[in-house]
């Protein structure tokens, strides 16, 4: 009797043990999923689900009849690039619970076909930020600059330091708003008078990670600029440019991809340049890129430079400007 009464309480406890290690390793599974899904894509998804169930008051797992009538409803209402995205979440909502996707459904693919058709839409690019523009900046960054360090603006002083680091470094390094949030103190190599090497162990195209160089310049450096404000901000771990208080004091957290839009637009408006709203962090990487294809670079070293895959995208953030062949000059060989 004691032997069974022992055994059983043992049986017991490895059942307790067994139990709470599939806790344990569900977390570590659902933690990994979740990994794999980049924080915005994520949000997108759940919004695009919500928007779906409560505003248009669809139901799931959905039919394929349902997510067309969804389609018609909306298609005059929202850009293509928008419906596709929502198609997506709902796709991904869909394989997640394992149901078949209707979102690949003949009559789901006629649909976004024929909305395309009848709701043509001109893709809206920000204004690139030019070599001209850039200049201006950086002249009113360093005046700007003098003036609060001796005034003892300490807020201010290091805003400014802040801004001049991000506008050179997404500028040089043809960065998005997104990717200059993530970029982490601890994954930065700073080499005075050589350059900056950066790691950002996830991106849009590489879930894997991938190291960003960039070179020291003689004249709107990125990495004097970097080397300065790391220096004056005293930052040793966390994130690269963080929110600032207006007492001067840094935030645990990084800005928000949103806020460089608008710190973008005002150092602009600070600096008398005109249609401010015309530019966006997306600026920096349309600027960059054109002035690498009027410099001389090809498609290939442009894009294995900013981390492009697909041409297409590339050819989008090139702007010619007065010159309507310098996206064929970088992408054809120089036959002259």
């Amino acid at each position: 009797m004691g032997y069974l009464y022992c055994f059983g309480r043992y049986s017991s406890a490895l059942f307790d043990i067994d139990r709470a290690n599939n806790k344990f390793t569900m977390a570590t599974v659902d933690q990994y999923i979740n990994a794999a899904t980049r924080d915005n894509t994520r949000k997108s998804y759940q919004s695009a689900i919500e928007h779906f169930e409560v505003q248009w008051g669809g139901f799931l797992p959905a039919t394929a009849d349902s997510i067309a009538r969804y389609l018609a409803d909306y298609a005059d209402v929202l850009a293509i690039s928008t419906l596709k995205l929502r198609l997506a979440a709902i796709a991904q909502w869909h394989l997640e619970q394992g149901f078949p996707d209707p979102t690949k459904s003949p009559i789901v693919k006629k649909v976004l076909k024929g909305i395309q058709a009848l709701h043509p839409n001109q893709i809206k690019q920000a204004k690139p930020l030019a070599l001209k523009h850039l200049e201006q900046l950086d002249a009113r960054f360093a005046d700007q600059i003098n003036v609060e360090d001796k005034t003892g603006n300490q807020s201010a002083h290091l805003r400014l330091l802040r801004d001049h680091a991000i506008v050179l470094l997404g500028f040089w390094r043809g960065f998005r708003s997104d990717e200059l949030s993530r970029l982490q103190i601890q994954h930065l190599i700073i080499q005075p008078n050589e350059g900056i090497t950066l790691y950002l162990p996830q991106t849009k195209t590489e879930h894997e990670g991938i190291t960003y160089k960039v070179p020291a310049l003689r004249r709107f450096c990125p990495v004097h600029a970097c080397s300065i404000w790391v220096q004056m901000a005293g930052i040793t771990a966390g994130p690269l440019f963080p929110a600032i208080n207006r007492w001067g004091t840094l935030g645990k957290a990084s800005m928000h991809p949103t806020s460089f839009n608008l710190i973008l637009r005002k150092i602009l408006s600070d600096a008398g340049l005109e249609d401010v709203n015309s530019f966006s962090s997306h600026s920096l990487r349309r600027g960059f890129a054109t002035w690498a294809a009027s410099s001389g670079w090809d498609l290939k070293t442009m894009m294995e430079y900013i981390g492009w895959k697909d041409i297409r995208s590339a050819m989008r953030y090139i702007d010619s400007g007065g010159d309507p062949f310098l996206t064929l000059r970088s992408t054809l060989p120089n036959l002259t």
